[in-house]
């Protein structure tokens, strides 16, 4: 059996920070609550796996399509341990913790080893006055951000600013980094899920106790000598309705405007497809409709993919440089 565009059931993450949007927006089947967080979309972590959802592969877990037709899924980037990417969607009702993520070094030193965690975020939408925090402000040392962290206003050492829909921000690991209230964005990054909270903006947990912090881990991987981070200029692509939003060595992240047809794919490579707004169609199953929301693994060994506008759309592309 061939492999073909995939679909997996998405897998739900609970915090204090969440809401409902990921169902409202991005149509995700949520239970009761209002702290719906993150809907993880492609995920290969340990316990944490995707799930094929339509077709003959119904059920397969991500790993186990890595580990035993990798060749076909990976192209050109296998064999890996693991599936190396990690997408979801986030719903900022309120403002995340101020934290950091560290490199690919400081994880593989770590019991057990993992990955460092760049990401990069696409914002998806934003309410009037929404912020991201995004590397220290100039002039900020880690002497400056004890004495900050010390006093309980830690956020005057950290660059803001409003973002605006379809802007996106690249998080290099090491950098200090926060979402605000009232964003939902789509995200991509290394499969990591190893975060350090330097400050939780004083504020109680859902036990009534302060959430934990781990300040010294923190402090330990931030780059001092990166300063503010600003949104990401798209560059042109040889094909008109294609922008590169981002591109560094974990990922390259690509928008594609899609009102008629585009071919996706054939580069030897597996992608991750993001409808973020309209609605498309693909061969596959599953695929008659894909809306907002909607996330498709194209293996490599699709080769060219017709991806048809419904409506018009805007689809991230997401792959392994």
């Amino acid at each position: 059996m061939e492999l073909y565009p995939l679909t997996f059931r998405p897998i739900f993450k609970r915090y204090i920070w969440g809401g409902r949007r990921l169902a409202t927006w991005l149509g995700k089947p949520l239970g009761e609550g209002e702290d719906y967080a993150e809907s993880w979309e492609i995920c290969d972590r340990d316990p944490e796996q995707s799930l094929v959802a339509c077709g003959p592969l119904e059920g397969t877990p991500l790993r186990t399509l890595v580990q035993q037709r990798g060749a076909e899924l990976l192209g050109r980037h296998h064999p890996q341990p693991r599936f190396p990417l990690l997408f979801k969607y986030l719903d900022c009702h309120r403002t995340l913790s101020v934290q950091v993520h560290p490199d690919d070094a400081l994880a593989a030193t770590l019991v057990p080893p993992d990955l460092g965690k760049t990401e990069a975020w696409v914002v998806l939408a934003a309410e009037p006055g929404s912020v991201i925090y995004a590397g220290l402000r100039r002039g900020f040392d880690r002497q400056a951000l004890e004495r900050e962290l010390q006093r309980g206003t830690c956020e005057l050492c950290l660059h803001r600013f409003e973002p605006k829909v379809g802007d996106c921000v690249l998080i290099p690991a090491g950098t200090v980094h926060a979402l605000g209230a009232g964003l939902l964005v789509a995200e991509i990054q290394q499969s990591s899920d190893t975060t350090w909270r330097l400050f939780d903006w004083n504020r109680l947990g859902p036990d009534g106790k302060p959430r934990p912090l781990h300040i010294e881990q923190a402090l330990a991987a931030i780059d001092y000598q990166r300063g503010p981070v600003t949104p990401c200029t798209p560059q042109p692509t040889e094909q008109p309705n294609r922008v590169r939003l981002t591109a560094c060595d974990k990922f390259v992240l690509d928008r594609w405007t899609v009102t008629d047809t585009v071919v996706l794919g054939g580069d030897g490579r597996c992608h991750i497809l993001a409808v973020v707004s309209g609605a498309v169609r693909m061969p596959g199953p599953g695929l008659d409709r894909l809306s907002a929301g909607s996330t498709v693994l194209l293996p490599a060994a699709c080769c060219r993919v017709t991806c048809q506008a419904l409506e018009p759309a805007e689809v991230l592309d997401a792959y392994l440089p």
